[in-house]
């Protein structure tokens, strides 16, 4: 039964729904290799399957992500099965991780996660990220913390990172690096941006020496927090299909 429906193309066995789901995610791959953030096949983005079975989708390991495609994406039930014919199999800690978040976050449509040497920087300092520029004050509202509790292969993580996630749309994970939801795959990559460039930001800040750093004032911090929460998912239903546009120039065959 699986070599006949490896014979019929995904873009056929699959619904209109789970076909755009599965080209936004391929997207969001091939975004991050763009943005030179990917890390080899180490790192993981997952999207939830519209419908009620809570199946998500999540790379073929092995795959770089600039390689990846719709068809490629492999989907997995809560438990880490297989439920579509594939040559692949998946990564286990993504699966720890993103299985958590989907599993717990209905709103978590999108899960990103990522190893830049920039993020994993910041999640090694003591204060995580600071209050240094504009682009940390619209990130700090929505960011939680994790603590390390090694490579991410024991499902019982999955409790504790839920409840350090809360309600948030960004973590860092200390000593690891970032992570970013959404609801929309537009909203996931705006957020996973603002996070790596307020974490640029910082390392770049920092290397002039920790004395030279000015704190953005208390009284801006709270204008920000009430700003970012105002306009929340404004920039990115207005960015994403410039990132898209960017994609068929750059990186096309995503959508294959």
């Amino acid at each position: 039964m699986a070599d006949d429906l490896k014979s019929i193309s995904v873009r056929e066995r699959v619904s209109e729904a789970e076909w755009k789901v599965r080209c936004d995610l391929a997207a969001l791959y091939r975004l991050v290799a763009l943005w030179g953030w990917d890390d080899l096949i180490f790192t993981h983005i997952s999207a939830r399957v519209p419908g009620p079975e809570h199946h998500f989708l999540i790379n073929p390991y092995g795959q770089f992500f600039g390689e990846i495609t719709a068809s490629s994406l492999v989907k997995i039930d809560l438990e880490g099965n297989i439920v579509e014919p594939t040559d692949y199999f998946i990564n286990p800690a993504g699966f720890t991780i993103h299985s958590a978040i989907h599993a717990a976050r209905e709103d978590a449509k999108f899960v990103l996660h990522l190893h830049t040497d920039n993020g994993i920087a910041v999640s090694a300092t003591k204060e995580g990220l600071l209050p240094l520029s504009q682009t940390a004050l619209t990130v700090l509202p929505r960011l939680a913390y994790h603590e390390y509790e090694g490579i991410a292969l024991d499902l019982g993580e999955r409790e504790r990172l839920v409840k350090d996630l809360g309600d948030k749309m960004l973590m860092m994970l200390w000593n690891h690096g970032t992570l970013a939801v959404g609801e929309t795959a537009g909203q996931c990559w705006l957020g996973i941006y603002m996070l790596e460039r307020a974490c640029q930001i910082q390392t770049l800040a920092s290397s002039q020496g920790r004395e030279h750093l000015r704190m953005a004032p208390i009284e801006a911090q709270d204008t920000v927090r009430q700003q970012v929460m105002a306009a929340m998912g404004m920039g990115a239903e207005l960015s994403w299909p410039g990132c898209l546009r960017k994609l068929d120039r750059e990186s096309p065959g995503y959508d294959s």
